[in-house]
């Protein structure tokens, strides 16, 4: 349980960063997304899930990550 929690504090702070540091930015990538198909938003989606998965799988079953 601790170590969920700590990856969620890590998440958290990884994904408040940007908004923090680029306020102006963040809002222009955020109205650009807007305007993207769905269909494209749902690939970056999986795409983006299948990376973590694989990071995880990464360093759960080998030694490269300590």
């Amino acid at each position: 349980m601790k170590l969920l929690v700590s990856l969620l504090g890590v998440v958290l702070v990884l994904e408040g960063l940007p908004y923090a540091a680029f306020p102006e930015p963040m809002q222009r990538w955020l109205k650009q997304m807007t305007v993207m198909s769905p269909t494209l938003l749902r690939i970056f989606g999986f795409l983006a899930i299948t990376t973590g998965l694989f990071l995880c799988f990464l360093a759960q079953k080998t030694e490269i990550l300590g």
